[in-house]
């Protein structure tokens, strides 16, 4: 079998400074790979080009057979958007075709961000959120891409509104896979004039909201033997910052349920872990992406430079949802530009 060298593009992001990258990685198909053994599996090299990039591209190169373009569906299969370039298939290691998964919070933000992940890696996405108006935006604009969406408004803070309305997902739709506790919320303050009212919201709905629809979904995959739960902690979870002390706390305990969920409910067939994102553009994050000073401070305190993007938590969302996680228990992800590695 000859191998020959078709063109690809690898997106360089909003990035505008000079780079040179050499990676290498190995893709394989489903469809184009089924039955090979991995020493006749395709090794990519992939080339970023040193220089200014405009438009944001350099070429990328994938060793293809020289039979794959024979069968003209599989080759079409694997074009990207504008039907220009042939794609790598994803490997079925992180292929979420056939399994469901429920993202709380999701209808702005981070929640709504790793929703149109999840969904391009093949999962129906359920929707969740107390905004009715807001949900069924999220929900219309994933349907626009094709995808397969419920909306279940309940309020993650009630546990037997939780427990409700996943029982009847379950009984009407089948299935929810793969959970990500993403709902939270901040409230900045001085410690020693943090409101009583204003600490227990933030515990309720950064922590109890967790536990209540974690064990309703997770009564689910128990009987099944099966399922993927993500709680999204933070880098708050391991450093403080003046002001935010209470959500600092909610974080930690979300870390620390995280790891008592893997161990009560590993022996069940579940992989409980845990994302912490660092420092994103969000709306949550609204009032310091606007702050000079605090975007300074932080670019000098993060080694990548810059604020983090909600796309780029997707991966760590996709490989913890998938095959490719099926020994990964307990585990908090760090997606924080190194922020927590760097003094």
């Amino acid at each position: 079998m000859r191998l020959r060298r078709e063109p690809l593009l690898l997106r360089s992001g909003r990035r505008r400074k000079r780079f040179h990258i050499e990676l290498s990685a190995v893709f394989w198909s489903g469809k184009a790979m089924a039955g090979l053994m991995p020493d006749k599996r395709w090794l990519c090299k992939q080339k970023a080009v040193s220089g200014n990039v405009h438009p944001p591209h350099a070429a990328l190169f994938i060793w293809t057979a020289d039979n794959w373009s024979d069968n003209p569906q599989r080759y079409q299969d694997n074009l990207d958007p504008t039907g220009n370039t042939p794609m790598p298939s994803p490997s079925p290691l992180f292929d979420l075709t056939g399994k469901t998964a429920l993202i709380t919070g999701s209808s702005l933000g981070i929640g709504r961000g790793l929703s149109k992940g999840l969904q391009e890696a093949g999962a129906t996405i359920i929707v969740n959120g107390r905004n009715a108006e807001r949900l069924t935006t999220a929900a219309e604009e994933l349907r626009a891409d094709g995808a397969t969406v419920h909306e279940l408004p309940f309020d993650v803070t009630d546990h037997a509104a939780a427990q409700a309305a996943v029982d009847g997902f379950e009984a009407e739709h089948g299935a929810i896979d793969i959970l990500i506790n993403n709902a939270g919320m901040q409230h900045r303050g001085p410690l020693e004039e943090f409101d009583a009212a204003a600490f227990a919201n933030i515990v309720t709905t950064n922590i109890t909201s967790v536990f209540n629809v974690g064990q309703a979904v997770a009564r689910h995959m128990i009987k099944r033997g099966e399922g993927k739960i993500i709680n999204i902690s933070s880098v708050q979870s391991a450093l403080a910052r003046p002001g935010i002390a209470p959500y600092t706390a909610t974080k930690g305990a979300v870390t620390n349920l995280t790891k008592g969920m893997a161990t009560d409910w590993a022996k069940y067939g579940l992989q409980c872990n845990a994302i912490a994102p660092g420092y994103y553009d969000t709306p949550l994050n609204k009032a310091l992406v606007d702050d000079p000073e605090f975007t300074a401070w932080l670019e000098k305190r993060t080694p990548a430079g810059r604020w983090g993007e909600i796309p780029e938590l997707v991966g760590a969302a996709v490989f913890l949802s998938s095959a490719a996680s099926s020994f990964v228990n307990g585990h908090t992800l760090f997606v924080d530009g190194g922020i927590t590695v760097s003094l």
